[in-house]
């Protein structure tokens, strides 16, 4: 739990006045790299032994992950019975990125459950947007979820959440000055302060460029590519979500989120869970299988990657030291071709949704279905 090491010594910075970007632990030498309001947030972990902290983030993270499958129902349209969410949560443990999280005590469950959580509350709910701000607040990553919410003209939605956004800010500001002004003046743009960019741990685009052309720095072969997948995905998003509902919309706006981020860690794929709930609820067996499969398979690791072995990768490998990016822009590319082909268009006025926000319990209208022979389309179906 290396990363729960690297939370509780956020907290004793926070505690003891210590210098929060200037330190490392573990030995790995990992530093911190969250915004100050997370750090704040971290203070309870100084309060019990290490151990005990451990048993806590693990029976929580378990915890998490079932609140996570009964909101990725919730998100398919199909609420689970006890019995199938317990099943659920046991099988869930064997997909990768979750089993990730766990083993470095992280918090990307918890992160994930309330993003999904606030974007399938009812339109018109109370704050909703509140807990999507401090999400990103935390994290930052889920910033990309504000932008979806004014792309699809819920501008109400968006305020809150950019306000609770500023609002962790400016917690943090007040709580550490020094700190904050450090982050968000230089810390923020250190990518490489996260971790080796062509490490196969990255499952980002800037990842699966890296070790594909054998540079630790990819530059413009990276930034080009990323800046045209993060406008076509939210695009994708926003025109899903009028025609479909916000099911889709969210899902490609994470994916979205995960393939352009410099650095997207194996574990922060956790989004597999509801893609894998949308996939199952839509009769989508096959394309669900494989999608689990890919998430189980930890090709990655399979593979020779110490040192910079990562970087010497012959072609025949790179599907499998890449295959989370894959999935994701075969995600994209087959809501492109399913967008694209007649009866598409949106089925509600103005871009808005069924009063459940969701859209219908099929995820499309049946005049939308694509052919059995485009594989990577019917993922959306």
């Amino acid at each position: 739990m290396a990363d729960l090491l690297v939370y509780r010594a956020e907290g004793e910075a926070v505690v003891h006045g210590g210098d929060l970007y200037g330190f490392t632990v573990t030995e790995w030498r990992l530093p911190a790299t969250y915004p100050p309001f997370a750090a704040v947030l971290f203070v309870p972990t100084t309060w019990i032994p290490v151990p005990a902290l451990k048993a806590a983030f693990l029976a929580g993270n378990a915890l998490l992950l079932a609140w996570l499958v009964a909101l990725s129902a919730r998100l398919a349209g199909r609420p689970a019975p006890l019995p199938l969410l317990c099943a659920a949560t046991g099988l869930a443990l064997w997909l990768e990125p979750v089993f990730q999280t766990l083993l470095f005590g992280q918090v990307n469950l918890a992160i994930t459950g309330l993003v999904l959580w606030d974007l399938t509350r009812p339109s018109g709910a109370r704050a909703k947007g509140l807990a999507l701000g401090i999400a990103a607040g935390v994290k930052l990553t889920p910033a990309i979820f504000i932008a979806y919410l004014f792309l699809t003209a819920r501008r109400k939605e968006a305020a809150t959440a950019t306000a609770s956004f500023a609002g962790t800010a400016l917690l943090g500001a007040l709580l550490l000055p020094s700190a904050s002004l450090d982050f968000w003046t230089r810390r923020l743009f250190e990518t490489g302060r996260v971790g080796k960019a062509w490490i196969v741990d990255n499952q980002s685009l800037q990842g699966l460029v890296a070790r594909a052309t054998g540079s630790e720095a990819p530059g413009p072969a990276w930034t080009l590519p990323a800046a045209a997948v993060a406008v076509t995905g939210l695009w994708l998003a926003a025109r899903g979500r009028a025609a479909h509902g916000d099911r889709w919309g969210i899902l490609l706006t994470a994916f979205t989120a995960l393939l352009v981020s410099p650095i997207s860690w194996s574990h922060h794929w956790v989004w597999c869970v509801p893609l894998l709930a949308v996939l199952s609820a839509q009769g989508r067996r096959l394309l669900a299988a494989t999608a689990a499969l890919v998430f189980t398979a930890r090709t990655m690791w399979l593979l020779p990657h110490e040192g910079d072995r990562d970087l010497r990768l012959p072609w025949w490998l790179q599907p499998l030291a890449s295959p989370y990016p894959l999935l994701g822009l075969a995600l994209l590319a087959g809501a492109a071709l399913a967008l694209r082909r007649p009866g598409t268009a949106p089925p509600h006025r103005s871009g808005t949704t069924p009063p459940d926000g969701l859209g219908t319990a099929s995820g499309l209208p049946d005049g939308s279905q694509l052919s059995a022979s485009s594989s990577s389309a019917s993922m959306i179906r």
